[in-house]
């Protein structure tokens, strides 16, 4: 597969999160929340919810969702933006999965942060 020119960094293996669940990953920008869908899909997000920060990693993943365990909010897994009448988003970061061993692409978060 022909990846973009970024470094991926190993992030650990996709049995790692359980189905329609997530676990984190503490960079030097902050946390990342990396979610494994019901159809196997893994979406990187950063961990905190545009509404009041709540943990979105904690949050019931449905589709390619997530719910704020805080109040409700639902976050696209796939574009990072409040869904419904909800207004805000966070940051998305690519992932990619070789045979289950998961990436992500450090370089977006810290151009970002620029």
């Amino acid at each position: 597969m022909n990846w973009p020119n970024e470094n991926w960094h190993p992030i650990g293996d996709i049995s790692d999160i359980p189905l329609r669940g997530a676990r984190c990953v503490k960079t030097p920008q902050g946390k990342i929340a990396v979610f494994r869908t019901a159809e196997n899909e893994v979406f990187a997000i950063e961990d905190h919810c545009p509404h009041k920060g709540g943990p979105l990693s904690q949050g019931i993943v449905h589709a390619k969702a997530v719910t704020c365990p805080l109040h409700n909010w639902v976050i696209s897994l796939e574009t990072g933006k409040a869904l419904g009448a909800d207004q805000g988003e966070v940051r998305t970061i690519p992932v990619r999965n070789e045979d289950g061993a998961l990436f992500i692409a450090l370089e977006s978060l810290m151009m970002a942060a620029e």
